[in-house]
């Protein structure tokens, strides 16, 4: 059932130049659901080159959901409704008003549409049998949505098929179709939302129609391709070696809990804010999310424990930057990590101290994530903080919001703000954690391990995520 309660916009630059730029912007927007169970679903025929490069990015199958607009008669490319496969029927009650289109006209709209949609099914697939949906995620990609018909009707579809949770993508869409569509999808991804949108074409400057042969390409393609199997996932490492350490920081002593699986691409250090400790379980719920997409984890005080009792200590940003500082250069001493790019994820005030220690010249932080974090005690380092890095905010916490966005002007590194919906400011709110640790990974999956000279992936250079 579609709870229409995640609904993700940004603010990126259009117009897009084809729908493979489309396609891989909005890839970034999904890093979060790779190896996840995901199937890509291209809505013909525009829809499907987008798709495809998503589904590239996040190593997914590929198929499409046939589905066609049932057009105003004298006016085609005007949607009243959409069909698709199995049968699925969706009208738009306000065109067919607006319109005049009488039950006998839509009748005979609807059963030149079911022919078409019958036909299309057999020269796009082919003999090739539909991706199986059954407790999956369906992701549906769309090069543009106008009156949301055809997207509503393909939620339908999927939702048919058994698929277990729906996420509709696309490029742009209009902001009415928005809301409409937050009632058939479980989760709704847009880069741009126009107020008003005469029609998708004019977000690119290159529309060129999409020809069938062009799809059945993609789909084969794709099919060539190894991809998991419904409720296969690829095989995962061992797990991972965990041990308590003492972390020697300047002259400071302290405690901390290194783990590393086997074949780690990065390690990540946490920084606790607001008196947070290594057993911070939010910070522990975080960090094992980061184990399983292969990267290492430390999390350590960053005060003593006679420090900890002094309030003002936990707002003493230069304090806890030279600790940061000093404890990755104790990591980068280590034989287990010494040869990994370090990341930092800041919480709280912990947030400005990591940004801080990535402003500092030889530090060679890869990137940095900041959960509820405080970067506008950064001050003047925000502008020389050099890596990659993501702001999570969560929507109910106003105040800190608002700060974080200042903030975000001041950087002028590669950056992005996700603000996750209905959550405060500790993510207590179902869910709300998991989705944050899922940005976070996608972040330092698509920066840790990238070289300084490497091309940012699209999207990455600023921008808000809804």
């Amino acid at each position: 059932m579609a709870t229409g309660q995640d609904t993700i916009t940004t603010g990126t630059a259009v117009p897009f130049r084809n729908r493979v730029d489309a396609g891989e912007r909005l890839a970034h927007a999904l890093t979060y659901l790779r190896g996840q169970d995901v199937v890509v679903l291209g809505l013909p025929c525009g829809g499907v080159p987008v798709a495809a490069e998503v589904a590239r990015v996040l190593s997914a199958p590929l198929d499409v959901i046939v589905v066609r607009k049932v057009g105003v008669p004298w006016q085609p490319e005007l949607a009243i409704g959409a069909l698709g496969e199995g049968g699925v029927s969706v009208l738009n009650p306000g065109v067919v008003r607006a319109t005049g289109v009488n039950p006998q006209e839509l009748s005979t709209a609807r059963a030149h549409t079911r022919v078409e949609v019958q036909r299309r099914v057999q020269v796009l697939r082919g003999d090739r049998p539909r991706v199986r949906l059954a407790g999956r995620t369906a992701l549906l990609v769309d090069d543009g949505v106008a009156t949301g018909a055809t997207a509503r009707a393909a939620c339908r579809v999927a939702r048919a098929q058994g698929a277990d949770h729906i996420v509709l993508a696309t490029p742009v869409a209009a902001a009415d179709a928005l809301d409409s569509l937050a009632a058939v999808a479980d989760q709704v991804v847009c880069l741009h939302r126009a107020t008003r949108l005469g029609s998708v074409g004019q977000f690119y400057v290159d529309f060129r129609p999409t020809p069938d042969h062009e799809v059945s390409r993609l789909l084969t393609e794709a099919a060539a391709t190894p991809r998991p199997a419904a409720g296969q996932h690829p095989a995962r490492p061992g797990p991972p070696a965990d041990q308590d350490v003492t972390v020697h920081a300047g002259t400071a002593s302290l405690a901390g809990r290194l783990t590393v699986p086997p074949s780690a691409s990065g390690i990540v250090v946490f920084a606790h804010g607001s008196g947070s400790s290594r057993h911070s379980p939010r910070n522990r719920h975080v960090a094992e999310v980061l184990h399983r997409a292969g990267y290492g984890t430390l999390l350590f005080d960053l005060l003593t424990a006679e420090e900890e009792l002094r309030r003002a200590n936990v707002f003493d940003i230069g304090l806890l930057t030279g600790r940061l500082t000093g404890t990755v250069a104790w990591v980068r001493a280590q034989p287990a990590t010494r040869d990994l790019p370090v990341g930092l994820f800041g919480a709280s005030t912990g947030a400005a101290a990591a940004l801080c220690a990535a402003a500092v010249p030889g530090t060679a932080i890869r990137a940095v994530v900041s959960r509820g974090g405080r970067p506008d005690l950064a001050g003047p380092r925000l502008a020389q903080v050099h890596a990659p890095t993501l702001l999570i905010v969560g929507g109910l916490d106003r105040q800190v919001l608002n700060l974080n966005r200042v903030a975000a002007t001041r950087l002028r590194c590669a950056h992005r703000l996700a603000v996750v919906p209905e959550a405060s400011h500790l993510f207590e709110e179902a869910g709300t954690l998991d989705r944050a640790a899922r940005l976070a990974a996608g972040w330092f999956t698509d920066h840790l391990t990238a070289t300084p000279a490497d091309p940012l992936p699209a999207g990455s250079r600023g921008g808000e995520v809804r």
